[in-house]
């Protein structure tokens, strides 16, 4: 695939986006849910071979290609290793699915209600080596917990303004101000985001495209404006903590907005488990989630 063939797959491809981009702090509880206590290594470059270990049973799976799966989000390390023989992103396009590159760097304490993304000084060096590596787009992600219009605002701000820098480096940000399903404010918080991300839309040049990832509404529909903008090219959604029913049944009440779900995809696979178990384990999770993303209730 070419950027040309990726960006009309992202456009209209029929599928879901596979987000394995778990790093430092969230990765001994996804390698739990795998099977492997935190007992199992002892140094950071243990625990991350482990996690690369799953990545990669996932990407080479049998059930993992892009006849369902049309994107997938890579942590840097697994970016920058092999699956099957290959740098990571090649053997992902190989399979006809879009690599895209989780850039954060975690998030700042709550301040009016929301978690900002720490400072990126080394962006344009990572965007210059993930699009050598033919990754075509990146994710940035920010929290939002309560519905604060001011530090809503300065969430938008701050992912559009690292937005604009992946753009000008010609490739595609996924913009991620997720908001806390466990807050008691989520319904002000779905409106108050919706007019900010409206606002900056309309203040990026004509011919400009972005993509949103965004917690699935509390009222179904909400987000209908930005499914049709023009300046968007797709919305997707995370599963924020839902298990994967649940997070499936909500997506399908959203039309036009497909899956980028982590731990509801992840969520039954286990170390100990048969390569013949595994990928019929992965394949019923991607049906699952693949029909959330494109079999939408009325």
């Amino acid at each position: 695939m070419n950027v040309t063939e990726m960006t009309a797959k992202m456009a209209s491809g029929k599928g879901f986006i596979a987000a394995l981009d778990q790093s430092g702090g969230s990765t001994p509880k996804a390698l739990k849910g795998y099977g492997i206590e935190e007992g199992a290594w002892s140094t950071d470059e243990e625990m991350f071979g482990l996690i690369h270990q799953m990545r990669t049973r996932i990407i080479t799976s049998a059930a993992f290609t892009g006849e369902k799966v049309i994107g997938a989000i890579l942590f840097e390390r697994t970016m920058d290793g092999d699956a099957g023989g290959k740098p990571v992103p090649a053997a992902l396009i190989e399979r006809g699915v879009v690599p895209f590159i989780k850039i954060d760097k975690g998030l700042e304490d709550e301040k009016d209600g929301v978690q900002l993304m720490k400072p990126m000084p080394e962006l344009d060096a990572l965007l210059e080596r993930s699009k050598a590596l033919g990754v075509y787009g990146t994710k940035e992600r920010s929290v939002i917990n309560s519905a604060n219009p001011a530090g809503i605002a300065a969430v938008v701000k701050q992912q559009f303004e690292v937005g604009k820098q992946v753009l000008a480096h010609v490739m595609m940000p996924i913009i991620e101000p997720e908001v806390n399903i466990k807050s008691e404010t989520r319904a002000e918080c779905d409106t108050i985001l919706l007019a900010e991300i409206l606002k900056n839309l309309d203040e990026l040049p004509e011919g400009t495209q972005v993509m949103l990832k965004l917690s699935l509404p509390i009222v179904p529909g909400t987000f209908d404006p930005l499914v049709a903008h023009p300046k968007v090219l797709r919305v997707v959604a995370l599963s924020g903590g839902y298990k994967r029913p649940e997070a499936c049944v909500e997506l399908a009440k959203n039309a036009g907005i497909i899956a980028s779900f982590s731990r509801a995809l992840l969520e039954d696979l286990r170390h100990q488990m048969t390569d013949a178990e595994f990928d019929a384990s992965l394949a019923g999770a991607i049906d699952e989630i693949f029909t959330g993303s494109t079999v939408k209730s009325a």
